[in-house]
């Protein structure tokens, strides 16, 4: 016989469903939030579903983020390399980098999608177009030969996907967006974030968007559910997610 539901509108934590929780979540995954609450149960699993309200309000800034950015970079290299910019050799991507596109181009064949710029340029991470900030890897490791992404990248391209940033470089823009990356991955893999500034993660990306359009900021700022979240204690028994 199944246990019955309990009432979504006032969901209680006894110790039936406290026990079962964290049978579900793991000891591991929920002795975080266990050490963070002093060991009380029930203010474990509050942290933890709060975690996961603001993990989920912080998706849509962040995916707004990622397209934007995306397809600025990727508007700026087709112009100076061409469409297919990930195949040119003057536009000297490291060897990283060129075995996610060889994996991302493996992918596209291995679910029948076509391998032209627009399905590749889709399907590329973000942790790959924040790497294209970076300094750049070795290219060919017998001769030891290193891109250089200020010379290839950055200058000749790059720089104006970022029309809004004033007196940016490549490690001004490559910074923050890094930090973001994994602050994104760690919302993807579902670790706990309660413990960041999540105020600052928040600005970080209004400020980076901003860069790329401005009214991509205001549009993200219109709709985003991150402050209300954080307005919300852990303690609020009708917090949503």
């Amino acid at each position: 016989m199944t246990s019955p539901t309990p009432n979504v509108k006032n969901f209680g934590l006894n110790d039936d469903i406290l026990d079962e929780l964290e049978a579900s979540l793991s000891a591991d995954r929920l002795g975080k939030y266990l050490t963070a609450t002093g060991g009380d149960r029930a203010e474990a699993v509050r942290l933890y579903t709060w975690n996961t309200a603001v993990s989920a309000a912080f998706y849509g800034p962040l995916q707004a983020l990622e397209i934007a950015l995306r397809n600025a970079m990727n508007r700026e290299l087709a112009r100076v390399y061409g469409p297919a910019w990930y195949d040119s050799a003057k536009a000297g991507l490291d060897s990283g980098c060129l075995a996610r596109v060889d994996q991302t181009k493996q992918g596209l064949r291995k679910d029948k999608y076509p391998e032209d710029a627009p399905h590749v340029i889709a399907s590329l991470s973000f942790g790959f177009w924040v790497s294209l900030l970076g300094r750049g890897g070795v290219i060919d490791r017998k001769t030891e030969t290193k891109a250089n992404y200020e010379m290839t990248l950055w200058r000749p391209a790059l720089r104006h996907a970022f029309p809004h940033a004033t007196n940016i470089t490549r490690k001004k823009v490559h910074q923050p967006l890094d930090y973001l990356r994994t602050f994104r991955n760690r919302i993807a893999h579902h670790e706990p974030i309660f413990t960041r500034h999540l105020e600052k993660d928040y600005l970080r990306i209004l400020e980076t968007a901003a860069w790329i359009a401005p009214h991509k900021r205001a549009w993200i700022e219109a709709h985003s559910r991150v402050p209300e979240i954080l307005e919300t204690p852990p303690d609020d028994d009708n917090l949503k997610f």
